[in-house]
């Protein structure tokens, strides 16, 4: 019996490490994703900053998974017949599978915008948008797109301009009336504040229509003048699901062999909420899916047929939200807010034991040290500052 974990992001590196302690010895599992390597998504925003930090978050699949895993790109999924299409050509055929592929940046045919703005989904996005940050003299960065992420890679600009002593505009752009559009009153006031504290030209309530080389024109009818163009403005599903993240329900099941976990589907949990696209909720979904994958997978190999296991449900319950702001964090636990240090201290704990979980031990070390080793920096330079004052 074969079940197939197609993607290895946050929900499918999860459900496939959950798999490997729960099936059956006689069960093969494979993984196929299309990298070798496992990139901490969250915090891809920091490679903007620190190139160095892309060692940290990069875990090599076969170092963390004891099964087979196939380097290769899931063209097309048939969730019924239990077949993927690897790479246009090769079937993948299993008994169960789990389509953990993620979702891909919606630029929702805007024009010109595909063309002329960088997305933040890989590390050589991470590395473009440095690469042509530092290659200006002056001008705006429009960073399109006030969701965690938008939020977090205007930040990383705005720091990465006052480490140069550039005199660069950092212009974070959202169509919705606050940051943070879809997230608690209290954190999205306490991210704006981090924001404006940062550098950041923050503008609400207007969105891009179209993008030319230099110029971006606004819903609002404005143009306005940019140098360089960021693009986090929002998701879309991956070609094998024909650019849509299909619903399911808390059951996660998208068909009859298929489970669909993370971003690459839309979920409704098990109180009919709609669950919002985070790292958070795609590794708790992931467990989900393990359970009822296990129950489905026993299920099959008894052979007597019958009614099949009841499934376990997701409920979407997150102990709370965590941004970076360049040097600044902000995270909201329960009803509490907390800025500063305690929030870039908890961000750095969430981060590494994030890389623990997923057997990541050297590369959790190695995060927590060199975020010690900033924190000192950052502290002997403010200790410098005062002495001057």
């Amino acid at each position: 019996m074969r079940v197939a974990v197609l993607g290895a992001g946050y929900a499918g590196l999860t459900l496939a490490r959950k798999l490997e302690r729960t099936l059956p010895d006689d069960a093969e599992l494979v993984v196929v994703d299309e990298s070798d390597s496992h990139v901490v998504q969250h915090e891809l925003h920091r490679v903007v900053r620190r190139p160095s930090l892309a060692d940290e978050i990069s875990v090599d699949l076969d170092a963390v998974l004891d099964c087979a895993v196939r380097q290769a790109s899931v063209t097309a999924v048939d969730p019924d017949a239990g077949t993927a299409t690897l790479d246009g050509e090769e079937t993948l055929s299993y008994d169960v599978g789990a389509v953990c592929l993620g979702a891909r940046t919606a630029f929702y045919d805007l024009p010109g915008v595909r063309a002329h703005a960088t997305p933040l989904k890989r590390l050589d996005h991470a590395r473009e948008v440095r690469e042509a940050f530092l290659a200006l003299s002056g001008g705006r960065v429009v960073v399109g797109g006030a969701g965690l992420s938008g939020i977090q890679v205007a930040g990383e600009l705005a720091a990465l301009r006052d480490e140069e002593d550039a005199d660069t505009e950092v212009l974070l752009l959202e169509q919705e009336s606050e940051v943070a559009p879809t997230f608690p009153e209290s954190f999205q006031s306490a991210v704006h504040e981090a924001l404006l504290d940062a550098g950041v030209t923050v503008r609400t309530g207007d969105s891009v229509r179209q993008a030319d080389e230099d110029t971006l024109t606004l819903a609002s009818g404005e143009t306005i003048a940019y140098d360089q163009l960021v693009w986090t403005g929002g998701i879309t599903g991956t070609e094998a699901m024909r650019d849509e993240r299909p619903v399911v329900r808390a059951d996660l099941r998208l068909g009859e062999r298929t489970f669909a976990v993370g971003d690459a589907a839309r979920v409704v949990d098990s109180d009919g909420e709609a669950v919002p696209a985070s790292a958070s909720a795609a590794i708790r979904e992931a467990r989900v899916a393990g359970s009822n994958i296990a129950a489905l997978v026993d299920h099959l190999r008894d052979g007597r047929g019958g009614f099949e296991p009841r499934l376990t449900r997701y409920s979407f319950d997150v102990p709370g939200w965590l941004v970076s702001v360049g040097d600044d964090a902000v995270a909201k636990v329960g009803p509490t807010v907390l800025t500063g240090r305690p929030a870039l201290a908890l961000k750095t704990t969430v981060g590494a034991g994030y890389l623990g979980s997923v057997g990541a031990v050297e590369n959790a070390v190695d995060l927590v040290r060199e975020e010690l080793d900033v924190a000192v920096a950052e502290s002997e330079l403010d200790d410098a500052v005062l002495d001057e004052e």
